[in-house]
């Protein structure tokens, strides 16, 4: 494993307000610095009371200007929602504002409910169009060509790194004929995970962008004192997935002690199925379940991510799983990924 990063969804928890949720945004970006994550990526979420990360791309500038190593970027942005050219002048300009630190991930799903993503995108067509505004979307933020008509100003140029997003085979089939990485939303799709990662490496082909493959696998992970403080402070997010299959979405609830009283059985299983690929615990437990993920999947670059209601035990959940990640990172190969 090369590397170690921070996947933030910018929770609002009960009883707090939006502001409250990108303060808390920042202060954890400075926190993740100072610990050692690689990169620190939001993701483009819409009407969800629960996540204020909506504009991106706006969060992102917030990110980066208040860090100052960090690689920032999206992880998502939901590229059917957007037109090619606004994205590479959004990304254009973020590059432009913090040069070699910002990163645009793509995902091809709304992002949304159906209602929503109508009234995002005005419009729908039958064709899948996705492919096609990833390649154009590139070719935007390429250098300059005398044959383009359409510009991206700020954007051409930049040459933002690009990644492809996915829960299924299809984004691993896209990341590998285009030759680019790949990351797997395993943090609560986790079923084609490892069909996914052996259709990407095997089917890679080398690009100008990237010579060999580099997948993200993103998990969950919560830790504290003890596992049973851990499992604790993990219920917010367990009943707010629930809360968000059962159709009832919500603030990042207060967390329970008994989840069991909380979420119907057929529920509960459907929610730890989901969650599955996680980590939670005191430091011992958790760095005992990291490393079998990381020696199951073998992934180039673990991304991880958690809902914790309380921020500062948010912080340090992060802060403590940042000190076992240290260990799982391979020295060489950290060196020889460099510039990713």
């Amino acid at each position: 494993m090369q590397h170690y990063s921070l996947l933030d969804l910018s929770p609002v928890p009960e009883g707090r307000t939006t502001g409250d949720a990108l303060a808390n945004t920042i202060d954890l970006a400075r926190a993740a610095e100072t610990a050692g994550y690689h990169r620190y990526w939001l993701a483009e979420h819409h009407n969800m009371p629960g996540i204020a990360s909506a504009a991106t791309s706006l969060v992102i500038g917030q990110v980066a200007a208040a860090t100052s190593t960090m690689r920032v970027g999206a992880g998502g942005i939901m590229l059917p929602n957007h037109s090619p050219l606004v994205i590479a002048e959004q990304f254009g300009t973020l590059a432009t504002f913090f040069p070699g630190r910002i990163d645009l991930g793509l995902g091809r799903a709304p992002g949304t409910d159906m209602a929503t993503a109508r009234a995002l995108r005005r419009h729908f067509g039958g064709e899948d169009n996705f492919p096609q505004d990833v390649a154009d979307l590139m070719a935007l933020l390429d250098d300059p060509s005398e044959a383009g008509r359409v510009r991206a100003i700020p954007g051409e140029g930049t040459h933002v790194p690009v990644w492809i997003l996915g829960s299924s085979l299809y984004g691993a089939q896209l990341a590998a004929a285009f030759g680019l990485p790949y990351a797997f939303a395993s943090h609560f799709a986790p079923a084609m995970l490892d069909e996914a990662l052996d259709v990407y490496r095997r089917t890679f082909r080398p690009s100008e962008h990237l010579d060999k493959p580099h997948a993200m696998v993103a998990a969950g992970v919560f830790v504290a004192d003890t596992d049973e403080e851990a499992r604790y402070l993990r219920s917010s997010q367990m009943l707010s997935f629930a809360r968000l299959r059962t159709g009832r979405p919500g603030k990042l609830p207060l967390p329970v002690e008994n989840l069991e009283d909380e979420i119907p059985p057929h529920v509960l299983a459907q929610v730890n199925e989901a969650l599955s690929v996680s980590a939670t615990g005191a430091p011992d437990t958790v760095r005992r379940e990291l490393s079998a993920l990381v020696e199951r999947y073998k992934p180039d670059e673990l991304i991880v991510t958690g809902m914790i209601h309380d921020h500062a035990a948010r912080v340090r959940s992060f802060q403590l799983a940042a000190d076992i990640l240290k260990d799982l990172v391979t020295p060489a190969r950290q060196a020889e990924a460099a510039t990713c």
